[in-house]
């Protein structure tokens, strides 16, 4: 899988939003990126997508910030692309095939509550998987799997202390 994709998860509310930025950092690792940067949040957050990864495998990094801008400041000086996730932007079948083509670095911005404008001016691209309301969740999961053309639904993660093997019915798992 080509490009180095890290997820920013901006305007978390506290108690709220625990376990939606925790389904945000589940769904970014699940689906191919490298890490998941979070703004202002619980510390259990960090330790929840922690102990899945020291689980499941890795790697996939989880870092806690104050500023997001600073984040997107340095990663653009680093040579990165900016990606948000809004409803608001321009559809993702007729932007994500030059995404794709750009490589790189790219770090893809999902909020919470109602992002700042400045989110949608320093931003590369404003993609949106549809106009109508919708789990951020839900957009980052098919951006992903855009972006990968499918192919990160057979990732297969180093380190893992568990793995499914697939069946038809029940549960198999087995300890590595």
């Amino acid at each position: 899988m080509e490009g180095i994709v890290y997820v920013l998860r901006i305007g978390h509310r506290i108690e709220r939003d625990k376990r939606i930025s925790t389904h945000v950092g589940l769904v970014a690792r699940a689906f191919g990126a490298k890490g998941i940067i979070l703004v202002n949040t619980e510390p259990e957050v960090k330790e929840k997508i922690e102990k899945v990864t020291k689980t499941w495998g890795g790697p996939f990094t989880t870092e806690v910030v104050e500023d997001w801008r600073k984040i997107i400041i340095d990663w653009r000086n680093q040579g990165g692309i900016v990606v948000h996730l809004t409803m608001y932007g321009l559809p993702i079948d007729a932007t994500i095939e030059r995404i794709r083509q750009i490589g790189g670095k790219m770090l893809v911005v999902v909020g919470a509550e109602k992002v700042p404008k400045e989110l949608y001016l320093i931003s590369d691209y404003n993609i949106s998987v549809t106009n109508q309301p919708h789990s951020e969740v839900a957009a980052l999961a098919i951006f992903l799997d855009r972006f990968y053309m499918g192919k990160e639904i057979s990732l297969k993660f180093s380190n893992a202390k568990l793995k499914i093997i697939p069946s038809e019915r029940g549960k198999k798992v087995v300890e590595s």
